[in-house]
């Protein structure tokens, strides 16, 4: 991919082995994810306490149902004891009321199930919408380092895969959970009316189940946050391939693309199946002990009616209320491979809307007029502190200037920009626009009177005319077609199959690379900011292109402070001030006669390029 991503690779903090790919992590806070999405449920609080008092009142309604069909059961062996007797016959009557009770207790049951469900529903829904709002938010108030640590996919994998998995679980988690431990209650109450010395045998069997399942549950989640995480990774890297599938094929390095994925969807696979397995095992033991309960009430029920001491119907009843009491732990010892999946999405979703914001000054006063005054005062910036790029810089650019910075690779050209444009605030010294420093105003405030033209051009999905008008919403179409033909791209959009009104796809490759830059500076030109940052605006045009692009600068640059970075030395000939960049600093200063007569770095750049040339 681009050698600026894989940079962001080397040096993010958060990813690391081959292909970038995370190692596998135990959560970090599982009780923390619980409390926080407990926390997030709050504005739906009451429709949440009205599902939980559905879903209890549905549990205890079907709690009944064993007890009326055990009674049904006991009418009708009794009846035919007395027909065997020739005492009597089965009485139908009460049979059929018995059996009208029940069909009403379970058509009540299905109306409060569906009420409750249907709330749950909602408030899922409404939950994964505000996690996306706080996101969408989020996203433009994290600092630009969080981006260059960060690879695009795990951002969007946060976005899509994460809260997606809290939506889809937590309403069948919260109606399980409330429903089953409702159910547990209800059962363990009606089993001692019946019998307490069954209801004990059945009971006893629940903390050794229990406490298996809680060591299946601490193995397993490892393996559910594993999951969620390599998400983001595989996302990232599709990401990457699709984006960058030119440079790919280019250098044929399809597979080791292939090798990248493949080795990545391993590794989903495995974290995959460990966690679905090692959840699997729960319901199957859960099973075992419900069986192991029938078996004893059996065998102690069985005794118990030849003695009297309890009817048939209530045998029948009891066995019933047997698979209602253990159907719900089985269930829930199910919803834990859920709980897990939701809670280390959760987490993840809840890292991100916890990273640490850019500092807003309490009361940010607005921009009066711009003069255009620049001045960096001993600024002193790394982006690792221990390590600094820019030492003690210093220089003032007066109103109106062309500033132009050259320098080496890695010189520092580009952090200074990153620094007016509070993109990062310096470890030392002060940035000032017109004597203000620039940390008195809040970040968009401070970017106001900037426009910007980078050497990486960037367009969003939407016509040509919608791109330029991006500099300046409420530009009207002649205006728009005005800084058009300023940026000499008015007769290249014209030539388009619909002009202005032909849409850019999704990747911005229905144009040329040129193109796309006359665009964005096109975009510039209809902002019609008092200060310019131009970052190799002509790097990826022909040398006719770039002729008539100089000819729209200087009617850009004109009475406008502006901080042009340039490879190419020709095209900043004409500037007001040069600043030949070094090691984090200002090695010359002057205009393009100046540097050239002194015969140091400057003269030494350009007449290399001349000879290239």
């Amino acid at each position: 991919m681009s050698e600026k991503r894989n940079e962001k690779r080397r040096d993010g903090g958060r990813v690391g082995g081959p292909h970038g790919m995370r190692a596998v992590e135990k959560p970090k806070d599982f009780k923390g994810s619980v409390k926080g999405l407990l926390k997030a449920l709050r504005p739906w609080k009451w429709k949440l306490r009205a599902a939980a008092l559905l879903s209890a009142l549905s549990a205890a309604i079907g709690i009944f149902g064993p007890k009326v069909l055990g009674n049904a059961t006991t009418e009708i062996f009794n009846g035919v004891m007395r027909k065997v007797q020739g005492t009597g016959g089965i009485d139908f009557a009460a049979i059929s009321r018995v059996l009208l009770a029940l069909v009403a207790l379970f058509a009540v049951s299905t109306v409060l199930s569906h009420v409750m469900y249907r709330l749950g529903a909602e408030v899922s829904n409404e939950l994964g919408r505000k996690m996306r709002q706080d996101i969408g938010s989020k996203i433009h108030r994290v600092p630009l380092a969080y981006y260059e640590k960060t690879t695009v996919g795990d951002v969007l994998s946060r976005v899509t895969n994460d809260v997606d998995s809290v939506v889809q679980n937590i309403n069948m988690v919260f109606t399980e959970v409330i429903a089953g431990i409702a159910t547990v209650i209800g059962v363990a109450i009606m089993m001692l009316t019946i019998s307490p010395l069954l209801t004990l045998l059945v009971v006893l069997v629940v903390p050794l189940s229990t406490l298996i399942i809680s060591v299946i549950f601490r193995k397993s989640q490892k393996y559910f946050r594993a999951q969620q995480e390599v998400l983001g990774d595989i996302s990232g890297l599709v990401e990457e391939s699709y984006s960058g599938q030119d440079v790919v094929q280019a250098f044929r390095q399809e597979e080791n693309a292939i090798q990248a994925f493949e080795e990545k969807n391993q590794k989903l696979f495995d974290s995959n199946w460990r966690s679905q397995f090692l959840s699997g095992l729960m319901q199957p033991i859960m099973q075992v002990f419900s069986n192991l309960a029938y078996l004893l009430v059996v065998v102690l029920g069985a005794a118990q009616a030849a003695a009297g001491l309890i009817s048939v119907g209530d045998i029948l009843a009891f066995i019933q209320y047997v698979r209602n009491f253990t159907q719900p732990l089985a269930q829930m010892a199910q919803v834990v491979g859920q709980v897990q999946t939701m809670a280390a999405a959760a987490e993840r979703v809840f890292e991100f809307l916890s990273e640490e914001e850019e500092i807003e000054p309490e009361h940010s006063p607005l921009m009066g007029p711009i003069k255009g005054r620049v001045c960096f005062e001993d600024v002193v910036f790394g982006y690792d502190p221990d390590k600094p790029v820019i030492k003690g810089f210093s220089v003032c650019v007066l109103p109106g200037q062309t500033c132009a910075i050259v320098g080496e690779t890695g010189s520092g050209k580009t952090t200074l920009v990153k620094l007016l444009m509070r993109f990062y605030d310096p470890q030392g010294g002060r940035i000032t626009l017109d004597d203000h420093d620039l940390k008195e105003y809040s970040r968009q405030e401070a970017r106001r009177p900037f426009g910007m033209v980078l050497q990486d051009t960037w367009l969003f999905s939407g016509s040509v005319m919608e791109n330029i008008r991006y500099g300046r919403p409420d530009a009207t179409d002649e205006e728009v077609m005005q800084a058009a033909r300023h940026a000499h791209a008015d007769h290249f959009i014209r030539a388009l199959p619909g002009g202005y009104d032909m849409e850019i796809n999704e990747e911005a490759d229905n144009i040329s690379a040129g193109q796309k830059q006359l665009l964005t500076i096109a975009r510039a030109v209809l902002a019609d900011k008092p200060l310019l940052i131009l970052d190799e605006a002509t790097s990826n045009v022909d040398t006719l292109t770039e002729k008539r692009i100089q000819d729209a600068m200087n009617f850009l640059l004109e009475g406008r402070t502006s901080f042009v970075i340039a490879h190419r030395l020709s095209t900043i000939k004409g500037a007001d001030l040069i600043l030949v960049m070094h090691d984090g600093n200002i090695d010359e200063m002057g205009t393009h006669d100046d540097l050239m007569h002194r015969g140091g770095r400057y003269k030494a750049l350009y007449e290399s390029q001349f000879e290239e040339t």
